[in-house]
């Protein structure tokens, strides 16, 4: 059976993809939880006009934040968060914490996908983020403290 995907399923694929699964699968659990819709003609006409929608609101969302940009150089944010005696925190500081400190200081609405972050921050001190927007890169400072 032909479905559209309307959310992202694990091991299955992402939004607006279309994908041809066991039937027993889709009537069963996928359209009973809301994950897709069954690939009709009307349905994938609705669904190519919410992907070019999406990607359009992507664009211009990316294009405010490449304007906005200017305003992260530089700042400093400040974390308090629980470690040992030696620095090292209980828990990594990952993009998803990041995201609503900088929206606190700046009223930028970044996407986690920007942040340049290998991997979780996981001792105190201070720490330089790179935020790459299209071809344009800045970096502010992050200063974790323990409580």
């Amino acid at each position: 059976m032909k479905v559209i995907l309307i959310k992202d399923v694990a091991k299955l694929g992402k939004k607006y993809e279309v994908k041809e699964v066991a039937d027993g699968y889709a009537l069963n659990f996928l359209v009973p939880h809301g994950q897709v819709e069954v690939a009709t003609p009307k349905a994938m006409k609705k669904v190519e006009l919410l992907r070019l929608q999406e990607v359009q609101e992507k664009k211009i969302q990316e294009d405010l934040l490449l304007k906005n940009l200017k305003s992260l150089e530089g700042i400093t944010i400040t974390l308090k968060e629980k470690a040992n005696e030696k620095g090292h925190l209980f828990a990594g500081i990952h993009k998803a914490e990041l995201i609503p400190e900088i929206k606190k200081q700046t009223e930028l609405d970044i996407a986690p996908e920007y942040i340049e972050l290998e991997k979780p921050i996981k001792e105190v001190g201070e720490h330089v983020i790179p935020v790459s927007v299209q071809n344009k890169t800045v970096t502010f400072k992050l200063v974790v403290e323990a409580k």
